[in-house]
């Protein structure tokens, strides 16, 4: 299931990055447009298949194809085995409703991800349906009492927090170097993760997040790859500083406060 969600994630990331809808007709090749037949989207089996190459025109399928799909696998994988002892809320309806969030952000969040990543751009819809997720969630928590109203106040806040301070690196950095430190995409996602990470663990999320980038940025500069003025794609390190600070970042909070002490 997790191949298959893959395969229609890889139509998500590629239209929405190029501005057309995910449920715009049957999918084509991207060098000749012919219309694939469906034996020729089977998830991976179709990559090993046709060895990477297109059935029509012969020419390279890139990579990204069976790597999208064999990651999704792996994420549906991972919330099926281990996923659930992470959703431990009891009761109808949220015993069904978090573990079916959760699965939904992870896709979401892949998908901003690798769209970032390949095309430096986070569009919107992703964005908006990323916010639209954590914010029902998290006021359909606080309704039922399963979440403090003063946490989701904390919450609200640590989103709003971030995206001043993605704004006033903008405007920094505009004025320093003439050029834009965050993007659009980042500041519009800024909400979201605030949302998800809540007060704490946002502060752990976004330092981690910063220094990965920062290693990334040094290591492409270092190595000839980026020019110190170029853009990098913020995003996917946003989304692994996120993932990190969930699982790990009340025990990255604990461990920092034991050093003060």
């Amino acid at each position: 299931m997790g191949l298959v969600w893959g395969s229609f994630l890889n139509v998500v990331i590629f239209r929405t990055a190029h501005g057309s809808s995910p449920l715009a007709g049957r999918s084509v090749c991207p060098k000749c447009k012919h219309q694939l037949a469906w034996f020729y989207n089977i998830p991976l089996l179709s990559f090993l298949w046709l060895r990477g190459r297109c059935a029509y025109c012969h020419k390279k399928i890139s990579v990204r194809y069976p790597i999208i799909e064999f990651l999704t696998g792996v994420l549906f994988v991972w919330w099926f085995v281990m996923g659930f002892n992470f959703f431990k809320l009891a009761g109808s309806p949220w015993a069904v409703i978090q573990p079916v969030f959760w699965l939904a952000v992870g896709m979401v969040m892949l998908s901003i991800f690798m769209t970032d990543l390949l095309f430096m751009v986070i569009p919107f819809s992703l964005n908006l349906m990323l916010f639209s997720l954590v914010l029902f969630y998290r006021v359909g928590l606080t309704g039922f009492g399963i979440m403090q109203s003063a946490d989701l106040v904390k919450a609200i806040l640590a989103g709003v927090g971030l995206c001043l301070l993605f704004v006033s690196l903008q405007i920094l950095t505009k004025k320093i170097k003439n050029v834009d430190g965050f993007g659009t995409g980042d500041i519009l996602l800024a909400p979201s993760l605030g949302l998800l990470l809540g007060w704490p663990k946002i502060l752990p999320g976004i330092f981690l997040a910063f220094v990965l980038g920062a290693i990334y940025g040094i290591l492409m500069i270092l190595g000839g790859k980026k020019k110190i003025n170029q853009y990098l794609a913020f995003g996917p390190f946003l989304i692994i500083g996120t993932v990190l600070a969930l699982l790990w970042g009340g025990n990255m909070m604990s461990w920092y406060a034991n050093l003060l002490v």
